[in-house]
């Protein structure tokens, strides 16, 4: 008899097998249906613009309008209809050609794998796609990721950009707790099980609570997320975007932040006080202390999505630039010039 076929397996361990067989099932089943989500979140919003191919990226763009060229770059979460939500490319589409980029990995982007997704090389790829598109000496508009950006764009190609209107941007290397939580899910192969897993699920519980933050002390819009389709911010491509971004703010303020001296052309700041997650204090009103040609318009009630409450106040930063009005000053805005029909008053401080 063979001495071994007497040994037998305890119910411990059929049981911690059973469990394990289990858990495989389970996350396959849940990458399955997340997959199946992914798909049908696309299908459910087709592209609403054109794509061009830079480099190898598969470049999904929105265009309006004909003018001056603007060109609008989203944060992370969201997409380039972020703009359209909050009714900024409409406006600036009367008087501009409008030109709204989802970037690589966001919306119908894609975000091959080949590069690190640094804001300069994202900068590198839009001026690449301006280019390709004609567009000559655009009103750069960033907000949030987006400032970085395009400053990265200011910086390595100043006399392509016109002007900057930054809207509750980033610009400083400090702590950032988002950045240490998806950490793990910016990592090849543990970070592509955990999209299609724990974070996939993790994820739509916490979008609601995430987007009310950003928008706090002022309420959710009703339009944000039919506009801003749910699911397609929760596809497992954008999470790797959102995750690899968030990865990449700190080490690229410090970079940046070593040239900010550089940028000689207008800039026009925006922020929200109440902002929570981004500083205004730490970020926008240090920068306009060290740019001696910039513009800082804090707006009061407002959190991070400054750029819904105070339209005009953006609008008119991208009009002002192209009249070549000097930009010397910071201005505290009111309650009462967070009105769409009036533009706001300007004052020194």
């Amino acid at each position: 008899m063979n001495r071994f076929s007497s040994i037998k397996k305890s119910p411990a361990m059929s049981r911690s097998g059973a469990i394990a067989l289990a858990a495989v099932a389970s996350a396959a089943a849940t990458a399955a249906w997340v997959e199946v989500q992914a798909r049908r979140a696309e299908r459910d919003n087709p592209p609403a613009g054109d794509f061009i191919d830079i480099d190898g990226v598969d470049l999904h763009y929105v265009e309006r309008g004909e003018g001056p060229p603007v060109v609008l770059i989203h944060g992370n979460t969201v997409t380039h209809a972020d703009f359209i939500a909050s009714g900024l490319m409409d406006r600036l589409a009367r008087n501009h050609r409008v030109v709204a980029f989802d970037r690589p990995g966001f919306g119908h982007s894609s975000r091959p794998r080949d590069r690190l997704w640094t804001p300069a090389a994202q900068a590198d790829l839009l001026r690449a796609a301006l280019e390709r598109l004609g567009i000559e000496r655009p009103v750069v508009v960033g907000h949030s990721m987006g400032t970085m950006v395009a400053v990265a764009m200011a910086l390595a190609y100043p006399e392509n950009v016109r002007s900057l209107v930054l809207v509750g941007g980033y610009f400083y290397p400090s702590f950032r707790v988002d950045a240490l939580l998806t950490a793990p899910v910016a990592l090849p192969v543990l970070g592509d099980v955990m999209r299609y897993t724990v974070t996939a699920l993790s994820s739509r519980l916490m979008l609601k609570k995430m987007a009310q933050a950003m928008f706090a002390p002022r309420e959710l819009p009703d339009n944000f997320f039919p506009v801003i389709s749910r699911e397609m911010m929760l596809r497992p491509v954008q999470l790797r975007a959102n995750a690899e971004d968030a990865a990449f703010m700190v080490p690229a303020a410090s970079t940046m932040s070593k040239r900010y001296a550089e940028l000689v052309l207008p800039v026009t700041l925006i922020a929200g006080e109440e902002d929570v997650v981004v500083d205004p204090q730490a970020h926008s009103v240090r920068l306009h202390d060290e740019l001696p040609h910039s513009e800082l318009f804090l707006v009061p009630g407002v959190g991070h999505m400054a750029h819904y409450a105070a339209l005009d106040r953006v609008v008119n930063a991208i009009d002002t630039p192209l009249h070549a009005v000097s930009l010397d000053h910071f201005t505290t805005m009111t309650e009462d010039d967070l009105t769409l029909g009036a533009e706001p008053e300007m004052g020194r401080r």
